[in-house]
């Protein structure tokens, strides 16, 4: 389902065109990372899932810079689910923190973009399943 924003949290130009939803997926055989990026940047909202393991993935860290990127750059709606995570231990990075060390030896300026992303993230309202219906 495709459909154009003329929403107060788009950008001035309202002619934005929203290309992905939940029924679509990246188109096959092409590379990720720009398919990805692109996808984001064609998308009306992105949903975050943070977990316990989040922060062990550059490639979620990296999308996640992304989004939040865009959620300044283009109005992109975010939306986090913290599942098996409070919003305070991603905002604190703890159970982040050997992961963060790593990464932040092999690329200080990467990590502190992440670590920035994360902090921001964490502080949109967003959904803990452990709060909502039976977990």
């Amino acid at each position: 389902m495709t459909s154009s924003s003329s929403s107060n949290s788009a950008p001035a130009s309202s002619s934005q065109s929203w290309k992905y939803d939940d029924d679509e997926a990246l188109p096959r055989g092409n590379s990720i990372g720009p398919s990805l990026f692109k996808g984001i940047e064609e998308s009306h909202i992105a949903v975050i899932v943070f977990s316990k393991n989040y922060a062990n993935s550059s490639w979620c860290l990296d999308e996640l810079a992304y989004i939040m990127r865009c959620r300044i750059e283009i109005g992109l709606i975010v939306m986090p689910i913290f599942y098996d995570v409070d919003p305070s231990q991603v905002r604190q990075l703890r159970n982040f923190e050997e992961a963060f060390a790593k990464k932040e030896a092999k690329n200080v300026t990467k990590a502190e973009l992440w670590r920035k992303a994360l902090f921001d993230a964490s502080k949109i309202a967003g959904w803990e399943p452990k709060h909502i219906a039976n977990g």
